[in-house]
Formats: structure tokens, C-alpha cells, sequence
């Protein structure tokens, strides 16, 4: 799969704050598998769930007009 925006905004939040998938996903509320999912690019995913995982470091999805 590609690497999305969102898979490498995810990833770098991640690293910089000193966490494993499994402590994003426990400290999230979502399943490691949903994490592994976003980080490699899925490209349909739950949006609730994004934000649930982005809340984590007080960031949200939001939609925007392409340019």
C-alpha cells in the first residue's frame, strides 16, 4: 500500500511521543490492527476511529477543499 498523509502523520506522532503500535492502540482505544492499518496506508478506514486515534495527540481529521 502507499503511504498516505495521514499514514505518515500517524507514524511520526507516534515515534516522536515514545510509543510502540500496540501503546497507541491501548492508549487510544483502538485495536493494534486498526493502527498497523492506518500506518500503512489503508486507504478505507472508519473515520470515527481516525479521530479517536488522532485525539490521542489532540489532532482530528477534517475535510478540506481540494485545491
Amino acid at each position: 500500500m502507499a503511504k498516505t498523509q495521514l499514514s505518515m502523520v500517524v507514524k511520526t506522532l507516534r515515534k516522536e511521543n515514545g510509543l510502540t503500535q500496540e501503546d497507541l492502540a491501548m492508549k487510544s482505544g483502538v485495536g493494534l490492527c486498526f493502527v498497523r492499518s492506518v500506518e500503512q496506508g489503508k486507504q478505507t478506514l472508519r473515520m470515527d476511529k481516525v479521530n479517536q486515534l488522532l485525539d490521542l495527540f489532540n489532532y482530528e481529521l477534517t475535510a478540506s477543499k481540494k485545491s
